[in-house]
């Protein structure tokens, strides 16, 4: 249901459902979950792409297998929903640079699959939806993560219309980073993560993710002590020390 490469410090995690439409079922989602885990304690990877093989990118949960859930009870159905969540997750608290490349329909649970990711793209036919609500579902544990993200009145609008947007809308929005054309996109995501390979800090970038996480809804002075400890902690590592020495050689600094 996935397949995954490294090259270059550079992790491609690709669903591979096209026949579903890369719809998420309990054992696609464990599949992602375990390799989010893995990878992400893989000295190899650097940078996660997430992209899809087919027409969409991912259209959501798997209609045939939430009409299997229906017969569950609440503690089947209860454990269930906590492996989807622990996914989502493994993707939000992943330490390394996250990128997703959508090229097509991103609904509902594939939504959030892209808008978790550090940096979003998009090719302008892509569409965005979180359609739960037109079933008489409800878009639970992804909610919690974009209202985060766009903010409450941005995710109520979404949320609760069920309206695809296009993906210039999606951007207007600050849903996904920038809308890229179909045939440039694999470029530009792959140079872009080259990027970020060559340019930031290992140690900097899983410290200023743990640092953004943990501010998340503390009080002012709460983020403030939060951040000192952070940056008193930083000046200590190994990467910080060698950049430091690189400025002030004048030396180009290539990070592995």
């Amino acid at each position: 249901m996935i397949e995954c490469h490294i090259e270059n410090k550079i992790a491609s995690l690709v669903l591979n459902r096209p026949e579903k439409r890369n719809a998420l079922d309990d054992q696609m989602a464990a599949a992602i979950h375990q390799t989010l885990i893995e990878l992400d304690q893989n000295p190899d990877c650097k940078v996660l792409i997430i992209k899809a093989k087919g027409e969409a990118f991912c259209a959501g949960a798997d209609l045939g297998y939430l009409q299997k859930l229906q017969n569950n009870s609440f503690e089947e159905n209860l454990k269930d929903s906590t492996a989807l969540m622990a996914m989502f997750k493994a993707l939000d608290s992943f330490s390394k640079i996250t990128i997703s490349q959508v090229e097509g329909a991103a609904f509902a649970g594939g939504c959030g699959l892209a808008g978790l990711c550090d940096f979003s793209f998009a090719t302008p036919d892509s569409k965005f939806a979180y359609t739960e609500v037109k079933i008489g579902f409800i878009p639970a544990i992804v909610s919690v993560f974009l209202s985060a993200k766009i903010g409450e009145n941005k995710a109520k609008e979404m949320l609760l219309s069920g309206k695809i947007y296009s993906a210039a809308e999606a951007h207007n929005m600050q849903l996904i980073n920038d809308v890229i054309p179909s045939e440039n996109m694999a470029t530009h995501v792959q140079q872009f993560a080259q990027k970020m390979v060559e340019n930031v800090s290992t140690d900097a970038i899983k410290l200023t993710k743990q640092l953004l996480r943990d501010i998340k809804g503390k009080a002012l002075d709460e983020q403030l002590t939060i951040a000192a400890q952070a940056n008193a902690h930083a000046r200590s590592t190994k990467d910080c020390k060698r950049g430091i020495q690189a400025f002030l050689n004048k030396e180009k600094l290539i990070w592995d």
